[in-house]
C-alpha cells in the first residue's frame, strides 16, 4: 500500500535559474564534461545559483515553501548577476564563478531566515562555511585523477555573462533528476 500521501516527503532546494542563452551554454559546458571525461551527476540539474541547500519536506505542504519564498523575496528588487570565468571545490566540484554581490548575499540571507522561520529548516548553512555563489559544471562523480586532468582545461579558459536576476526558483527531485516546481518573481 506504501506511504499516506501526508507521510511522503522529497527533497527540494531554492536557487537561481538563469535565463538563455547562459542555461544553454552551462548545460553544454556539463555535456562538454560528461563527454570528455565521464562525470554526468552535474546533469541531474538545470544551471542555478543555489541559495538553499536541499531538504526534505513533506510533498502535501508544498505550497507552504512557496508562501515562505513569497514572503522571502517580498521587497527585493532585481539584481545583477554576474558569472566570470571557472573555480573549484578541489578535489571534485568545477564550477562558473559567480561575482558575490551585496544584493545576491543579502538574497541568500533573506531566504534562509525566512526559512528557517517558518518552514523550521536548520540545514542552510552547509557545515556554516561562508557563502560562495557559484554554478557548478562537473561535481560528486568527479574522480581525483580525472580532476587533474579537467581542471586545467578550465582554470584558464574565459567565460563571462550576466543577466538580471527578478526571480528564485524552488526545484524538486524527481527521483532521478532535478525540476523546477515553482518560480517566485520580486
Amino acid at each position: 500500500m506504501g506511504e499516506p500521501m501526508s507521510k511522503i516527503q522529497r527533497l527540494y532546494f531554492v536557487a537561481l535559474i538563469p535565463p538563455e542563452p547562459v542555461k544553454s551554454e552551462v548545460w553544454q559546458m556539463k555535456e562538454e564534461v560528461k563527454t570528455k571525461y565521464g562525470p554526468k551527476a552535474a546533469l541531474k540539474s538545470p544551471a542555478h545559483i543555489t541559495l538553499h541547500m536541499p531538504f526534505t519536506f513533506r510533498v502535501d505542504r508544498e505550497d507552504q515553501i512557496i508562501t515562505c519564498l513569497t514572503a522571502a523575496v517580498r521587497n527585493t528588487t532585481p539584481i545583477e548577476i554576474n558569472l566570470n570565468g571557472f573555480g573549484c571545490f578541489d578535489p571534485r566540484v568545477i564550477y562558473i564563478n559567480v561575482e558575490k554581490t551585496s544584493p545576491l548575499d543579502e538574497l541568500k540571507k533573506k531566504v534562509v531566515k525566512q526559512m528557517r522561520l517558518d518552514l523550521k529548516l536548520q540545514n542552510a548553512d552547509y557545515k556554516n562555511l561562508p557563502f560562495h555563489p557559484h554554478m557548478t559544471i562537473a561535481f560528486r562523480d568527479l574522480k581525483k585523477p580525472i580532476f587533474q586532468e579537467v581542471w586545467p582545461e578550465y582554470e584558464q579558459r574565459a567565460y563571462h555573462a550576466s543577466w538580471e536576476c527578478a526571480s528564485v526558483c524552488l526545484l524538486k527531485h524527481t527521483g532521478k533528476d532535478w525540476a523546477v516546481l515553482g518560480e517566485i518573481a520580486f
